[in-house]
């Protein structure tokens, strides 16, 4: 059925077109779609007309349409019909079916912001779709938390969860490259998830604006798939160790004082924080960064590191830091690795553990859960 406009020109009808899933961020977030038209061609145009995003990933840069994209009309492939030509009317049903391996699609200004990753062998293009269908949480947003969240954003993991409760302080600005000046006074998470948005703004960053807890880990950790520590104490160093052993989450550890700097990274059954410090220090023993200092560039070191150790878990490349501690001097410009075991004595992880759900850190540290974040180690390496 075709109509009439007032002035007797045809009207085109509209036609409905499916969108897949890996397209619909293209369009609205929309199953269907109406477009007009009186060819699959028109149909095509007027819907790139509504949404150009949407457009670019149907046509190759000859406004053709690629060969990995097919379209079906009320079932039947345009190709086995009158290609673009092909007639449509009212109550036809359109398809646009891209191929897919698994992950997502790559838009061409995602191409063009992560091809530094794509043109390298290790990564690929099914690399950086892995990257960004992977969600990591990050505890604390101080020294360590935001170098590492940074970068990882700009590597475009798709989702970054950010814990932290304190607000920003013009002490943080010596080295916390996630907040400015005109920051201070506001909650780190909303000023994290501003600075991490403006980078890259393909990046999902959730915020949990409260202290973690005995009580909200085993809710939160588990719906990410790794975790990096920035914590500053003991109580919390402990409990993100444990809480991941139990939710058998990768855990990316980091920690900083002075000119010093550690990093190791903790998979379930192959040791834990515990089987490198069975134990806390007596309180007061280590100072924290807010006691003793820290240098403001060893912390971008550091929490680099970090996010460099997520990648190649992601990316199953390289020698990770598993079973392996890495100790930086800044001071003497000295880097040098240590082996780590798992104990097979462990109370978390070993032969016969003892503990075998979270526990009471606080009595178990001498120590409360922080009123403030600071950003540095706990004191795990001296620092």
């Amino acid at each position: 059925m075709e109509l009439r406009e007032p002035d007797g020109r045809n009207r085109h009808m509209p036609v409905t077109v499916y969108i897949p899933t890996p397209f619909r961020r293209f369009a609205g977030n929309q199953t269907y779609v109406k477009a007009d038209g009186k060819t699959v061609g028109e149909v095509l145009e007027s819907l790139g007309g509504q949404y150009p995003s949407l457009r670019q990933m149907i046509y190759d840069a000859s406004d053709e349409i690629p060969g990995h994209i097919n379209i079906y009309v009320n079932s039947q492939e345009i190709h086995s019909l009158q290609g673009k030509l092909t007639p449509v009317k009212d109550g036809d049903e359109m398809a646009v079916i891209p191929a897919i391996a698994g992950g997502q699609v790559l838009t061409p200004e995602q191409v063009n912001r992560y091809s530094r990753h794509i043109i390298m062998p290790q990564v690929g293009p099914a690399g950086q779709r892995k990257l960004m269908e992977t969600e990591v949480l990050v505890v604390g947003a101080g020294g360590l938390g935001g170098p590492a969240a940074l970068y990882l954003a700009l590597a475009g993991i798709g989702t970054i969860g950010i814990i932290d409760f304190d607000v920003v302080d013009l002490s943080n600005l010596q080295r916390q490259v996630l907040h400015q000046t005109e920051d201070v006074g506001k909650p780190k998470t909303e000023s994290a998830k501003e600075t991490l948005r403006a980078y890259n703004p393909d990046v999902n960053v959730v915020i949990h604006n409260t202290p973690i807890t005995s009580d909200n880990a085993m809710e939160i950790i588990p719906q990410y798939d790794m975790v990096v520590n920035g914590a500053d104490n003991f109580t919390t160093r402990y409990l993100v160790n444990d809480a991941c052993y139990f939710a058998g989450k990768t855990l990316v550890d980091g920690s900083i004082l002075l000119f010093d700097g550690q990093a190791t990274v903790f998979v379930p059954g192959h040791g834990c924080y515990r089987c490198l410090f069975p134990a806390p220090p007596p309180p007061g023993l280590v100072p924290n960064c807010a006691e003793a200092g820290v240098l403001g560039a060893l912390t971008g070191v550091m929490g680099s590191i970090q996010a460099i150790e997520v990648i190649k878990q992601v990316l199953g490349i390289g020698e990770s830091l598993v079973s392996r501690l890495l100790l930086f001097d800044a001071l003497a410009m000295d880097f040098r690795i240590v082996k780590l075991r798992r104990d097979p004595k462990c109370p978390l992880c070993g032969d016969n553990p003892t503990i075998k759900e979270l526990i009471d850190y606080e009595g178990f540290c001498g120590a409360p859960f922080p009123g403030q974040d600071h950003d540095g180690p706990d004191g795990s390496v001296g620092a």
